[in-house]
Parts: C-alpha cells; structure tokens; sequence
C-alpha cells in the first residue's frame, strides 16, 4: 500500500529534552494511523513538526515518495497536510464562517472578498457531514464539540487529505466521541488519511488500523491494533502493566463537611433553570460522583460550589461554616480544593511558569514569602518536589512555562497543587480528561487514598468507567436538577443512563 507520508529519523530537541529521538512512522493512503503514548512521550512534538510548527535537529519527511521541506503550516497545507490542535486554534470573537476561511481567503479581481461563495461551500461540507453548523454564530458561543466541527471544516475547506487529529476526544462528551469516531471513518472511506493521537485504547481499537507507540520520546514499535490487545498496548506505552480496576473497600463515613441547600442559578439554558432546587450532602470518607450528559447543570454547579459564578439562590455549608456569600479565596484558605474542567481558562496563568502555578493558591501563606517578598527558593523546592511525585514532565523543570506543556502534565500539575494543599473537600471535574492511562491509574489511587485519608471527594465526571468504577454513590443531574441517587454496585450503566437521559427520576438523600 503506497505511504502517503513517511517521517524517517526524527530528531526534535527543546532546552532541557529530546522531546523525539531519531522517530520513524509512515502513513499509508487511506488508514487511520493511531499515535500513542505517554503525557509528554513526544507525540504533539512530532506532529507539529509534520505540520510545519517546529523544524526538527535532524531527520527527513516525504510526501508521496517525494522529499519536502516543511517549513510553516503553509508548506503543510501546500502539500494536503491539516492538522486539529488538542487545543483549538480559533478566534473567538469571529463567525463561525470567517474562522473556516480565515488564512484561506479568496477575492474577486477588485479585491472583494467573495464571501457568498466562500459560505456556499462550506455549508455544503457541513450538510455532506451532517455537521448542523451556524455559519454566523460567533466562536466564543458554541460548544466545545462544535468548534471541533469548525476545526475540521477547516481542514476540509483547503482540500487537505492528510489529516492530524491531535487528542481530538478529550473535551468531548460520549455521544460526540461516537459521531467523531463515525465523522473519521467517513473521511477515511473516501480516500483520505488520518494520524490520530490519543490516550484512549478503546478508540484506537475502534477506528485504527495500526498505532505507532512512544515512549519518553523513542518509537517503541508499530503494530496492526486488530491483532493486538488493549492490555499489550497499553503495557508498551507506559512499560508496565497497568490495573485500572480498582477493589472498593466500604467506606468508613465520617461528618458532613459540605452541605448544599436549595441550590438555583437563574437565566434558561435549552429550554431550562440552569439550576434548580439542588440539595446534598458529601460526608469525610467518601467519593460521590456527579453524573450526567454534559451541558446538564454539572458546570454551573461546581462555578457555583467554588465562588467563580457567585450569583445563585441557596446556602453552601463547609465544615459548618456558611460559606454562601464567601469569595473564592476564602474557600480555598478553609478546606476547598478544585481541579476545574477548563484548565487552561481557571487551573493555570499560562504565563507563568511551572513552579509559580504550583503555589498559586498558596504564594501568601509563610512558608513561600520572606519579609514581604516571594521565597523563591521555598517555590523551586515545592516544585520539584511535585514535579517528581506526580511525574509532571517539562523540559525545564520548575521554570518550564505552563503554555509550552503539554495538556496532559498541565493536568498533572493541577491536580499535584490540588490534592498537596491543606484540604477537606477536593472538588474535582474530570480529572483524568486527557491524561494516558499510567496517569489515569494514579489519579485514581490518589483520589481512592483521599477518600480513605478521610477527605471528602466530589468528583464530577462524563466516563462512565469511571463513574462506576470509584465512586461510592453517584447523584445524577438532568437539565439542572439532581433527579436519582444511586449506589455504583447495585445498579448497571444502562440504568445509569436512564437517569441521564431524564427517562426515570428519584430522591436524593440529605439531612433535613
């Protein structure tokens, strides 16, 4: 089968890491290639050295047989090559439409933008791909599923046939992973090729033909996925065999630390209270898990538990105090830690570098300021004491800047600051989102070892495994409201799903 791109010995190196060590893959005409590897293996490197972002040390990449020198995306897309970004590449305050041509403009021989033709052809794609788009809508207002739709149509407009989905499942909820995974094979069938990078073995089992493997930067091996098992993959990605199943013990309850009264935030989304009438309680000793289809109250909530979206109707009790009218640092400062879903927008100041975002809630406190001024020193130390617990990878360690990690190890970061701060109650939104499944595996201990320290863990989360797998009670929300609670090992994902499609409702249990 003819090798649309063939990337032979490539070397990519930043201050402090070889990010790729002498790497060689090939891309076949018509198969999804699946890129797998650990949070900071070298995959997104590797990419954007194909898509013309980075200029590797050494090395050679040949489209359809033939030599090239990529230079900038440009050159990438002179030569069919598209790429979507793990993290999108869009300008938020422009139309939908002006994003998709944006770099791809075409004029008439007055110099006039010829907007109606532009719009014709890209409605055309979306209809072909059952994409429903708003060609007017602006960027900033669509979900985050959608502006994924607007990445591809991107790369569709420009007629790329070489096509990079780089982690392109880990901000979509189920449902949009399915109309992905179908939108991909589509692509494939006819006659365009995709490299696709991810964590998540049940993906790549579903779309890929083979998956090219990294570690720490070195091409482990390529293999076909159909004769190959998760478990060996996922056993040549981290290098060891990886348990993600986990035996529950009984939780041993303690005290209500966080008490929630009449939650409401006015203002309708689809039709429905964003909050409305929401009551429970989270006791020391447990993990309970807020399930439910995103977009269905689970965002407000947390904003609201957390003091980023102050204006709610209710009370919000922590350890006994109320907390209802406190600010966020207050929160932080008695008890409450939160991993956000959206860790670039709320977990990190991209700008600052690691060692700084690891004490950003914390840079006040004695140990990290000496006669009114930062110990920097105390800031390294913690640091590099973090970085190595958790296996934070950057290639300058605490000075590395948080906007050049990868999102994997931003995440690894924010959970490090947030589980490692004096806490009772640890809030934490889809902590494993776009973590490999060595992280996952740790995150998962770490909040299993939280529960049996005695914290409080509410956990909020669209995997259903994962759901399942470590909670000890689970409250489903549906357009705003808690409508069941259920025990994880006495119900099953089907009834679950019930509950989250608003078919059957029922109590939750709380104190009066």
């Amino acid at each position: 089968m003819q090798n649309v791109i063939e990337m032979k010995g490539i070397t990519k190196v930043f201050p402090g890491i070889v990010a790729n060590d002498n790497i060689s893959i090939s891309l076949r005409k018509g198969e999804i290639l699946a890129l797998l590897g650990e949070n900071g293996a070298g995959k997104s490197t590797l990419m954007s050295v194909l898509f013309g972002l980075y200029t590797p040390e050494v090395g050679t990449i040949h489209v359809n047989g033939e030599e090239v020198n990529i230079l900038d995306p440009n050159d990438a897309t002179k030569y069919g090559i598209g790429m979507v970004h793990q993290h999108f590449k869009l300008v938020e305050n422009f139309s939908v439409l002006e994003n998709i041509i944006l770099g791809a403009e075409t004029y008439s021989a007055g110099g006039v933008l010829k907007l109606r033709e532009a719009r014709k052809r890209v409605m055309e794609l979306s209809k072909k791909y059952n994409f429903n788009i708003e060609p007017d809508a602006t960027v900033g207002n669509i979900s985050v599923g959608m502006q994924q739709r607007i990445e591809i149509l991107k790369m569709l407009y420009r007629d790329n046939d070489i096509l990079i989905f780089d982690e392109p499942t880990a901000v979509l909820t189920p449902q949009e992973i399915e109309e992905l995974m179908r939108i991909m094979k589509q692509l494939v069938s006819e006659g365009k090729s995709i490299i696709f990078i991810t964590h998540k073995l049940n993906e790549i089992k579903m779309v890929a033909d083979r998956v090219s493997i990294l570690r720490h930067g070195k091409l482990i091996d390529t293999v076909d996925v159909k004769d190959t098992s998760v478990e060996l993959m996922s056993e040549l990605m981290v290098g060891r065999k990886i348990n993600l199943n986990f035996d529950l013990s009984e939780p041993k309850l303690g005290e209500t630390v966080l008490k929630v009264r009449n939650l409401g935030l006015d203002g309708e989304k689809h039709g429905h209270k964003r909050l409305k009438n929401v009551n429970f309680d989270l006791k020391r000793g447990e993990i309970l898990c807020i399930a439910g289809i995103d977009g269905n109250g689970q965002s407000d909530l947390v904003y609201t538990l957390t003091g980023i979206n102050p204006n709610y109707n209710g009370e919000i009790y922590l350890n006994g105090t109320d907390i209802t009218k406190k600010n966020i640092r207050f929160r932080n400062t008695h008890g409450l830690s939160h991993v956000p879903e959206d860790r670039q927008r709320y977990g990190l100041v991209l700008e600052y570098n690691l060692a700084q975002n690891l004490v950003l809630q914390t840079y006040f406190d004695k140990a990290y300021h000496r006669a009114g001024f930062i110990n920097e020193d105390a800031v390294i130390k913690n640091a590099e004491h973090l970085i190595q617990q958790y296996d934070i990878r950057s290639g300058q360690g605490p000075e590395t800047s948080a906007r050049s990690m990868s999102g994997g190890n931003q995440q690894k970061a924010i959970v490090a600051r947030e589980m490692e701060k004096d806490h009772d109650v640890l809030i934490a939104v889809q902590p494993t989102r776009g973590l490999d499944v060595g992280a996952i595996e740790y995150i998962h201990s770490q909040l299993l070892a939280e529960r049996d320290a005695g914290k409080a863990v509410l956990l909020v989360s669209l995997e259903l495994s994962e759901v399942m797998g470590i909670s000890d009670r689970i409250i489903v929300m549906y357009e705003g409201e808690a409508v069941g609670e259920l025990n994880p090992k006495e119900t099953t994902e089907q009834e679950l799903g019930l509950y989250m499609s608003g078919v059957k409702k029922g109590a939750v249990s709380y104190e009066k």
